[in-house]
């Protein structure tokens, strides 16, 4: 198998995203973020939001996930509900958006992309991503359709 190396890290060829649906998905999620509210915006403002093909390999095992398109995003910190004084020092909460999981999400029976379920998956993943920081569990997000 041939590899790249990237920043540093090898990366196999087999494992990266095609350049093309890659600038596809940022297109799209572009759009869904300027039809976005603006307090979605101040809350990503504080809450980081990073784009990236897939999980690593660590998150998938810490998540329990055996195929990487079956993640679509993942909150990382402590949500406002359960913050305290005593947690200063800890390392900043981000948002982890999947490129791969949420193509997987958007294709039709025959595994045509669907521009509109793209859009609505990305938007989705965001808000549930958010609701997590907020501290809702997956049952209160599934209760609201996120």
């Amino acid at each position: 198998m041939t590899h790249s190396s990237v920043f540093g890290c090898h990366v196999p060829r087999a494992r990266r995203m095609d350049i093309q649906l890659r600038d596809y998905f940022d297109e799209q999620l572009e759009s869904v973020l300027s039809r976005m509210p603006q307090v979605v915006h101040d809350l990503l403002d504080r809450v980081p939001m990073v784009v990236e093909d897939y999980p690593s390999k660590e998150v998938m095992q810490r998540m329990g996930i055996r195929r990487r398109h079956n993640l679509c995003g993942l909150y990382t910190g402590i949500p406002l509900s359960k913050r305290h004084v005593e947690q200063s020092g800890v390392l900043s909460d981000v948002i982890h958006i999947y490129r791969e999981g949420i193509l997987a999400m958007s294709r039709d029976e025959q595994g045509q992309l669907d521009q509109r379920e793209l859009q609505s998956q990305i938007r989705i993943t965001i808000l549930h991503e958010l609701g997590h920081h907020h501290g809702l569990d997956e049952d209160e997000l599934e209760e609201l359709g996120y």
